[in-house]
């Protein structure tokens, strides 16, 4: 019995309260509502720039140019799915056992990347802000849907944060 209480303590000292796994039904919550926009890059990105300037502006090829004149550059179309993209890959790594670390890592580097870019926590707010608004007027979004996206952006700026203040999460 002594050994059982131990080990919940050891467990209890390492275990992170700010990372939380997600569910398989939370991941697919997700993952419906993104199958229906993910193949809208432009229009996502075009949206969350439309709402914050400031955040193409942190991007220096947009810097000052006319939002609507770029958008249907191939630069824009590329730079959208990129996001896109790792956005996708984000998504799927929740709801499956083991993907902690893989998912931990994505966010390490993108908390270290935009930390040099010199790109703020209130930028990456703007970005879900701006983010959610669109899923929610694009694709099947409720209360359950919500709940699951905001458990899931907790979690991944948790560690984004922490890296913005200059510690990896491990």
């Amino acid at each position: 019995m002594k050994f059982l209480i131990l080990a919940l303590c050891v467990v209890a000292a390492i275990a992170d309260p700010h990372w939380t796994e997600l569910d398989s039904t939370e991941a697919n919550l997700i993952m419906t509502a993104w199958n229906k926009v993910k193949t809208q890059e432009s229009d996502i990105l075009y949206a969350i720039f439309k709402t914050y300037p400031d955040i193409q502006n942190k991007f220096p090829q947009f810097t000052g140019k006319d939002l609507d004149s770029i958008k249907g550059s191939a630069a824009f179309a590329v730079h959208a799915t990129r996001i896109v993209s790792f956005m996708t890959q984000v998504f799927g790594l929740f709801g499956h056992d083991g993907t902690g670390p893989a998912l931990k890592t994505l966010m390490n580097e993108m908390g270290q990347n935009h930390k040099g870019r010199g790109v703020t926590k209130a930028q990456f707010n703007e970005f879900r802000t701006a983010f959610m608004t669109y899923m929610k007027s694009h694709s099947p979004f409720g209360d359950n849907v919500q709940t699951a996206f905001n458990k899931a952006f907790d979690t991944m700026y948790y560690v984004i944060f922490e890296n913005l203040d200059g510690h990896t999460v491990n």
